[in-house]
């Protein structure tokens, strides 16, 4: 093989989201799958000692004794095994009839619930292989949490909770526990450092809708954002800095919403020394699905004009990237392609 063609490989991001991803399945625990395949098993020979049991005079034993329930059983665990002593013999029609009909089968069927085990280890690997390149070719407009620890964690659940499908989220992050994590809640995982653009091409950010970037540093996350925005300069960034003077570097790097992480829980500390029942309010509109809920709707249309939803309470209007107070806006007056925020019952 050429140097040209195995540089071609290693850089080929198919293979590395091959090597990387990892896609949710329902799987047991390996204790549950070896009962349940130690189960299959003693139920295939008991099968077959009844099977011998139930024809016993189709069958000699070679100290003349008649076929008991105990020779029986002996008979089908050297059966199915393939030991075969020959010491118990089919020698009627009816027996030998059986032995194709029904004990082969189950012979068989034993043996390949005692390979399983090595087959499926074998496999997974290739499985994964599989699922990842076919995730690769059909993923489109998923979104992509960049760091899954307690603020990438709380962010993935909120979108489930606001109906997002967990398999239509990616998680990226180098801890192993954190992405096992999201693996167990159906998130797609990609094992990797986000601020290189390799593993985001791997995780075909070009194609994504949007990405949160919560990193443990923000410089890692301004680096992140600045690559993302590089790789696809349509995608919704949402970041989150800890540090004041970071926040700057994340809007320039090309962050469209950027959250202060430090000065959210230092005001919800503030309000709650002031206003404890407040925090419960605020705390009830972040929760998705529970309670009052703060959304951005599109307006609805009564009598061909766009107004405000049923039942919701308008708080701002976004008007050209620009938000306004409803007291702001002419007489009320709601344009088709205003984006509106509203509180309402979840």
């Amino acid at each position: 093989m050429s140097a040209a063609k195995q540089k071609s490989d290693v850089d080929d991001p198919l293979l590395q989201v091959a090597e990387q991803i990892r896609i949710p399945r329902n799987t047991h625990s390996p204790l549950w799958a070896v009962f349940r395949r130690v189960g299959m098993a003693v139920a295939l020979v008991v099968f077959i000692a009844l099977v011998v049991l139930s024809g016993r005079d189709g069958y000699i034993d070679v100290t003349g004794d008649t076929i008991g329930l105990l020779d029986a059983m002996y008979y089908a665990s050297v059966t199915v095994t393939t030991t075969g002593y020959g010491d118990i013999t089919a020698v009627s029609q009816g027996a030998r009839l059986a032995t194709i009909i029904l004990i082969t089968p189950a012979r068989i069927l034993f043996l390949i619930l005692v390979v399983g085990t090595t087959v499926e280890v074998l496999t997974e690997q290739s499985r994964q292989l599989l699922a990842a390149k076919r995730w690769r070719r059909s993923v489109q407009d998923h979104i992509v949490i960049c760091g899954y620890g307690a603020t990438g964690h709380s962010a993935a659940a909120d979108l489930i909770a606001r109906g997002i499908d967990p398999g239509d989220i990616l998680a990226v992050d180098t801890d192993e526990a954190s992405l096992a994590d999201a693996n167990d809640a159906g998130i797609v995982t990609l094992h990797g450092d986000a601020s290189k653009r390799a593993v985001l091409h791997s995780a075909a950010i070009d194609r994504a809708k949007a990405v949160i970037v919560a990193p443990n540093r923000d410089d890692t996350a301004v680096l992140i954002t600045l690559t993302a925005r590089e790789i696809n300069p349509s995608i919704h960034i949402v970041a989150a800095g800890k540090e004041q003077e970071n926040l700057h570097l994340l809007r320039q790097g090309g962050a469209d919403e950027v959250i202060d992480a430090t000065a959210a829980v230092g005001r919800m500390l503030g309000l709650g020394t002031q206003s404890p029942g407040a925090v419960q309010v605020v705390d009830d509109m972040l929760d998705a699905g529970t309670g009052l809920e703060l959304v951005q709707v599109a307006p609805s249309t009564t009598d061909g004009k766009p107004t405000v939803p049923d039942g919701a309470t308008l708080l701002a209007v976004v008007r050209d990237e620009v938000r306004l107070r409803p007291d702001q806006l002419a007489d009320l007056t709601v344009r088709s392609d205003d984006r509106l925020i509203v509180l309402r019952e979840g």
